[in-house]
């Protein structure tokens, strides 16, 4: 029996097209993304990407707090507004090139709440 679930679970599920969850196929959220419209799934995906960015925003910016020295990293008024600007960036390229995986769960939440919304 655990032979067979390894040889449905290790064929690419990808091909299929079913969202996967941790390794899995995600039936779940397959239904739910037949539910909800393409430009409500768009608009989702934007706002898990964004609700990342100004988490990892937070996160970049403690870590950088403590900073003191020249240029950059320097302790002028100055450079802390900039050193906060290009913390923000970081922080959006980040989460756009994937980010530590915030906006997949944020996006599978809101998708599955308009899809039970919508039933």
């Amino acid at each position: 029996m655990q032979a067979a679930l390894n040889t449905v679970y290790s064929r690419p599920v990808a091909k299929t097209g079913t969202p996967t969850y941790h390794g899995h196929p995600d039936y779940d959220m397959a239904k739910a993304l037949q539910k909800v419209s393409p430009q409500a799934q768009t608009k989702a995906k934007t706002q898990a990407t964004d609700f990342e960015a100004m988490f990892l925003n937070q996160m970049f910016s403690q870590m950088t707090s403590g900073l003191k020295g020249e240029g950059p990293f320097g302790d002028t008024e100055g450079t802390g507004i900039w050193r906060s600007m290009q913390t923000e960036q970081i922080s959006k390229s980040f989460a756009k090139a994937g980010g530590v995986g915030i906006s997949n769960e944020v996006y599978r939440s809101l998708i599955l709440q308009q899809a039970n919304r919508a039933s």
